[in-house]
């Protein structure tokens, strides 16, 4: 079984994105790091307004695709499908 790490960035085009990150991120943080599998998640604001560094870390592939379902079907998955997002993923050996 191997670890699986995302990082990189979320990007709002606007006020309004980034006003609706604001806005449903912490309920979003909440629940995931409340996962099976979740072994870290942190989404916090740059410098810049409209960007938000992005780690997240999950016990395996199938951790992962778990929390990706349930974004999909969330609140804030429906809310910011449209957000640009600049993400690599890596897998970690344990």
């Amino acid at each position: 079984m191997t670890r699986l790490r995302l990082t990189g960035t979320l990007v709002c085009a606007s006020e309004e994105e980034a006003a609706i990150v604001r806005r449903l991120l912490p309920e979003h943080v909440r629940l995931t790091r409340a996962e099976a599998g979740c072994r870290a998640f942190d989404v916090r604001e740059t410098r810049n307004p409209f960007v938000w560094d992005v780690s997240e870390e999950f016990t395996d592939e199938s951790a992962f695709e778990a929390h990706q379902q349930r974004v999909s079907n969330s609140p804030w998955g429906r809310a910011t499908a449209g957000i640009v997002r600049r993400y690599s993923v890596e897998h970690l050996p344990d």
